[in-house]
């Protein structure tokens, strides 16, 4: 368990990824004390690896917390999702802190066991679903719990994602592994198989054994205000009602899917609609003209997708700046008496038509505001409280999300246990709600 931490003392914080993702959120903890790193691909690392210099370095995460552990409060995770569930383990049952990045894990099962492990072992934690401390996401609550729309009945949410390929039906043709890269290591828990280039280094999320699509990387922010307004809880049923592209081996192209949750308290009962591979707003309610403007608002690109790109970050970049475009991102809350929309992260919620928001006065705050994200994992691994998306929200909130992927790999709906953790009308579905760990790296 992590001890209390005055708030005049740094963190002593480690990171289990330091490229990509994992550059962003150890830049993110910069007020606190980076003292080591792990990385498989070191080239990847590099330029975090430069910023910390006196931090050990490290390509096996267990070495790292083997030999560091003793100078370690809390630590970062932000690995491909088939890596989340066994990294995030490890440092929990050290008893450190963990930030671990969205999806939470890859399946069910390892969200479950998460959620209980943090419970049991009584350290802070926090999901990378950055729009849990967004201002627009309470507002978004506290509009519906103010009865601003009425009862809640569907939720329509949208992404243009995948920007990366899925779709795919034939394994990539080998690769020579970089001189930098441990492919061992990358592969981690997950079946031994021939390194590709196509996999890395952020072409992962496509692929079945190794992300979570387009559901499992933007859900966690664009249903983050349907989760936390709607006190969601868990499914009853969900279903894959449309997608293209499907097969064996990665994600298909796009996804229609449909969540019921059943009634919560004086809440009633609701359906979720999640649409991926959406050009624009796939569902817009009758009577709503064309004029008004659903999800997100339009924001300028950081990179000019008209310049040739110079790296493949940059072109990254582009297929990302092409996905952000007017309302490409976004959620509607359809209520008996009128709509709200929100953005990617929970921003820009406002009633519709944007006409009633005029001379619309907010309702009183009710809920807490967040000092930031990453402020608030911090603040919470020093003694102040529960993180805003701890696992005793993000690991219930990660379940659902992960039957929503589960789903696209069958026909019809699955009705859903959640006190079982069992899918109760396809026994071949439960098949896929725990991950076959490769020998040397289960979870306990």
């Amino acid at each position: 368990m992590l001890g209390y931490k005055s708030p005049n003392e740094k963190l002593n914080i480690a990171a289990i990824g330091a490229g990509g993702k994992g550059a962003s959120d150890i830049a993110g903890c910069a007020t606190e004390n980076i003292v080591a790193l792990a990385d498989v691909d070191w080239a990847r690392a590099e330029r975090t690896f430069k910023l910390h210099e006196k931090a050990p370095k490290y390509k096996d995460f267990r070495q790292m917390l083997d030999k560091e552990g003793r100078n370690i409060d809390a630590v970062i995770i932000a690995t491909p999702d088939h890596m989340h569930g066994i990294a995030t383990m490890a440092a929990m049952e050290r008893g450190k802190g963990v930030y671990t990045q969205k999806p939470l894990t890859r399946t069910v099962w390892e969200a479950r066991a998460l959620t209980q492990a943090a419970a049991k072992f009584k350290v802070p934690s926090q999901m990378g679903n950055q729009g849990y401390s967004n201002e627009g996401t309470r507002q978004c609550a506290e509009m519906i719990w103010a009865g601003e729309i009425g009862a809640v009945t569907e939720v329509h949410a949208w992404t243009n994602r995948p920007v990366w390929p899925q779709g795919i039906a034939e394994l990539p043709k080998e690769d020579a592994v970089p001189s930098t890269l441990d492919w061992d290591l990358w592969l981690g828990g997950s079946a031994q198989r021939p390194y590709a280039s196509a996999y890395l280094p952020f072409n992962w999320r496509g692929w079945l054994d190794f992300g979570s699509g387009s559901l499992g990387d933007m859900a966690c922010h664009i249903l983050g205000a349907p989760n936390m307004a709607l006190q969601l809880g868990a499914p009853v049923a969900v279903e894959c009602v449309k997608k293209a592209g499907n097969n064996k081996h990665t994600h298909p192209k796009s996804s229609v899917i449909r969540f019921d949750f059943p009634a919560r308290g004086s809440m009633r009962a609701v359906k979720v609609f999640w649409y991926d591979g959406a050009v624009e707003p796939p569902f817009r309610p009758n009577g709503l003209g064309a004029e008004e403007v659903l999800g997100d608002l339009p924001r300028r690109p950081a990179v000019d997708p008209a310049k040739p790109a110079a790296n493949a970050s940059d072109r990254l970049n582009q297929n990302v700046n092409r996905a952000i475009q007017r309302g490409s991102n976004g959620s509607l809350f359809i209520g008996e008496k009128g709509l709200i929309t929100t953005g990617t992260y929970g921003e820009n919620t406002r009633l519709l038509p944007a006409e009633k928001m005029k001379d619309y006065k907010m309702p009183p705050q009710f809920l807490t505001r967040s000092p930031g994200h990453y402020r608030d994992w911090i603040r919470a691994c020093k003694g102040g409280g529960r993180a805003c998306s701890d696992f005793s929200i993000a690991g219930p909130f990660t379940e659902w999300i992960a039957l929503g992927v589960l789903a696209t790999r069958f026909e019809g709906k699955l009705e859903w246990d959640s006190a079982k953790m069992r899918v109760t009308n396809n026994n071949a579905a439960n098949e896929y709600l725990k991950p076959k760990f490769r020998k040397g790296w289960q979870m306990a």
